[in-house]
């Protein structure tokens, strides 16, 4: 029961990170790509609460630091937070409303963002702002919000699928 879900999880996550690393580097605007596993994290997170969330976000982030990453451990920590964080809404959370998950996944994305100026960056010296926020930070928004609306969907169509079957499994169980 749960090992179907760790494993549909986990490709899920190797599939969005494949996306999101070649078939959407080519679709780029002006360098720009959306942030595929943001949507990942911020949808199971919300949908299955902050423990999920976490998980979840600490896989993501832990993918993003052993290929791209500076240090091991700064985005998987990143994505951790991000994911308990959206997790925290889950008793809020409605499959038919649309706004919540987009304005959740639009917040996570405006945060990782402001994360990777500040240590990537600002840090360094580079601190013209208003210039990564232009050509940065708006433009990935919002390609990553014109894909989460469609992402999100499917998602949650796979949640639902395996809530579904976890729920028919538990009533074998039951006596």
């Amino acid at each position: 029961m749960r090992l179907r879900r760790t494993i549909i999880v986990l490709l899920i996550i190797i599939l969005c990170f494949l996306l999101q690393t070649t078939v959407f580097q080519v679709w780029a605007f002006a360098n720009i790509s959306p942030n595929l596993l943001i949507i990942v994290v911020s949808a199971f997170g919300f949908m299955r609460g902050s423990r999920e969330g976490m998980i979840i976000g600490f896989i993501c982030g832990l993918i993003v630091d052993l290929f791209f990453g500076f240090y091991v451990g700064i985005y998987a920590l990143l994505y951790m937070y991000i994911g308990f964080i959206n997790g925290l809404f889950q008793k809020y959370f409605y499959p038919d409303d649309i706004k919540l998950p987009v304005l959740l996944i639009s917040l996570s994305d405006v945060v990782y963002n402001l994360f990777t100026y500040f240590f990537m960056f600002m840090l360094r010296g580079r601190f013209h702002f208003l210039y990564y926020l232009k050509s940065i930070i708006l433009p990935e928004l919002v390609y990553t919000m014109v894909v989460a609306i469609v992402l999100y969907f499917v998602l949650l169509k796979i949640n639902q699928l395996l809530e579904e079957k976890e729920k028919r499994s538990a009533k074998k169980f039951d006596l």
